[in-house]
């Protein structure tokens, strides 16, 4: 527990966090790598050079100081940060160094301004905070071990198919290479893969959704080529699984994780997914078909056109009215059997045309996509308990 005095402290810089934030989480990454390049294996440097890691952790430094005296507050993010940790392998003799380099980014950002007993108050409360990652952790790090087919670590899977799903995204179904149990997963969750990329220095972690529902003898993750922007080159890992990687070929990975997964309730299902965010909701949506046959689902897929979109014939072969499609700008070809489609864009007047307000909304995609869908739903007056969704990447906010 922390003292009074150390709650003020850490309190009292809550704005000075609010302006400088990201230069000190900027200056935190660049310090540590450069006297620990070894931790390069772990941390995903493309969302690094994108600044969006340092954003990331620039919002999570800036919560934990303002609910430094009510750390129940944080404990959903602390949990969700906690399954990306556990699927990278964080271990906690990480901690010490991660705590040392952000005192010393404080201190070296904010100078003078972060006296000794800003320092002091922020060396107390990190301790508190680690110690509360850690401890989730090693549940999590049990639970993945001790369930039936469970590891920790790495294992080695082979790709024993490829599939080409559209122009933009590949499905890759793995098998343990030992040919032991395959654990359960839930729907939504997802694997990390080790990229060991020839001629690459570090190796570089990548999480992917898994895109079928569990149950089965493999994992088939289903991964969009990323095509680089201005001067932003081309996605290293999912161009490495795209153009390098074939059947025959092992992977090492870790086992499933993720907070964001299906639930148990009646309430009826709404899946609301943009690009090659309908990876984790295909595997809901295949799961609830399956397992909850009595419960009314709404599976609704934007996509620019036909040619980028996935699993058509799956999609075809659903039950009468549970999947609708629109296209912003649909080709003469873009003819799907049996389905409601139509084109532009998801609109709120839209939305309350095909699926009922009292439902469970879960939606992945873009940010900007996933913030216009939040807004709908928000302006629907459906309640925030009933809202789930999942950034791919460091966590945003909508």
């Amino acid at each position: 527990m922390l003292d009074q005095q150390t709650i003020k402290t850490i309190k009292s810089t809550v704005p000075v966090l609010a302006e400088h934030g990201e230069a000190i989480t900027s200056h935190f990454y660049k310090r540590m790598f450069e006297d620990h390049p070894e931790l390069k294996n772990i941390f995903n440097q493309t969302h690094q050079r994108a600044g969006d890691q340092p954003k990331a952790l620039a919002n999570t430094v800036y919560a934990a100081a303002q609910y430094i005296d009510q750390l129940e507050v944080i404990l959903p993010r602390v949990k969700q940060i906690a399954e990306k940790h556990r699927s990278l392998n964080v271990k906690p003799e990480h901690y010490p160094i991660v705590g040392e380099y952000l005192l010393k980014a404080i201190k070296e950002v904010l100078g003078d301004a972060a006296n000794d007993d800003i320092i002091e108050a922020w060396g107390k409360a990190y301790g508190v905070i680690a110690d509360a990652f850690i401890g989730v952790e090693k549940e999590l790090y049990e639970e993945a071990e001790q369930q039936k087919g469970g590891w920790t670590g790495y294992r080695l899977f082979d790709v024993v198919d490829k599939v080409k799903e559209s122009e933009e995204i590949t499905s890759f179904y793995l098998e343990p290479k030992d040919g032991k149990a395959l654990p359960t997963y839930k729907p939504g969750q997802y694997l990390t893969i080790k990229a060991e990329i020839p001629g690459e220095t570090y190796t570089h972690l990548r999480q992917y959704s898994l895109s079928d529902a569990p149950g089965k003898s493999y994992y088939r993750i289903s991964v969009k080529k990323e095509k680089g922007l201005l001067n932003h080159p081309d996605g290293m890992v999912s161009s490495w699984l795209h153009d390098q990687v074939n059947p025959g070929d092992s992977i090492p990975v870790s086992a499933p994780a993720g907070d964001f997964y299906l639930d148990n309730h009646k309430r009826p299902l709404v899946l609301i997914s943009g690009g090659v965010g309908l990876t984790p909701l295909m595997s809901m949506w295949k799961y609830a078909e399956k397992a909850q046959p009595d419960r009314p689902v709404h599976f609704i897929h934007a996509a620019r056109n036909g040619r980028v979109h996935a699993f058509k014939e799956e999609i075809e072969n659903s039950k009468p009215g549970t999947a609708h499609l629109i296209y912003e700008k649909p080709e003469e070809r873009d003819v799907l059997k049996g389905l409601h489609k139509s084109e532009g864009y998801i609109t709120l007047d839209w939305l309350k045309t095909v699926v009922p307000e009292d439902a469970e909304f879960y939606f992945c995609g873009p940010e900007g996509f996933m913030k216009a869908v939040y807004g709908m739903l928000n302006r629907w007056g459906v309640p925030e308990d009933r809202v789930h969704y999942e950034f791919f990447g460091p966590q945003g906010e909508l």
